[in-house]
């Protein structure tokens, strides 16, 4: 819960009226009679600031924009949690086959979708699993610029072998390759016009 009118403890604060700009820095008395000329409340919203950061406006406003903000993120969360792609290997997998798949794989990151990355062992394969195992260590390394892990490669059941893989953050994710390519793509230009100029011969 926000501090606010009398509760406020800081001698000075920094204020901030109801439509978010900045009034300065002023005295707690001051503060609060700048509040309550305007009939309403000021209140500590930044209280580690130094000095506290208190805005003016109606309590009761605050709480709801602070409510909504909070299911906002909440359903964002939830969505992304949602956007899972699913990538399946296999022990002997083609090299090509193993880059189309790592490529879609940083794909999906780039686009902050988690991947679900599953190796199937099949008849004999179960009993050479440290071959599936490194196959999805090396596509996790590969992939490792642009998302992580979530835990350690495990077995679910006696033939699958997961792995799932979230996003960096941004600012932590190398840049996205298909931009790159987009960006050191050249820019076609025109052929100079021909004229009389260019056809006639040099002297």
């Amino acid at each position: 819960m926000h501090r606010r009118n009398g509760k406020i403890r800081a001698r000075e604060v920094r204020v901030v009226d109801e439509n978010k700009q900045q009034l300065g820095i002023m005295s707690l008395g001051d503060a609060l009679a700048l509040a309550r000329s305007r009939n309403q409340d000021l209140i500590e919203v930044v209280p580690h600031a130094t000095p506290p950061v208190c805005r003016i406006g109606e309590y009761g406003k605050l709480l709801y924009e602070e409510s909504k903000r909070t299911k906002s993120s909440s359903a964002q969360q939830r969505q992304s949690a949602n956007r899972l792609k699913e990538l399946q290997l296999s022990p002997v997998i083609d090299p090509h086959d193993l880059a189309v798949k790592t490529n879609h794989a940083i794909q999906f990151l780039c686009d902050d979708m988690k991947v679900r990355v599953k190796l199937r062992f099949r008849g004999r394969q179960k009993a050479h699993k440290e071959i599936g195992f490194q196959v999805v260590n090396q596509f996790v390394k590969d992939v490792a610029a642009y998302g992580q892990a979530d835990s350690p490669p495990k077995m679910l059941g006696d033939r699958d072998l997961n792995v799932v893989l979230t996003p960096l953050p941004r600012n932590k994710r190398a840049k996205n390759p298909r931009e790159a390519e987009q960006a050191q793509s050249p820019v076609p230009t025109s052929p100079p016009p021909a004229g009389p100029a260019a056809s006639q011969p040099q002297q």
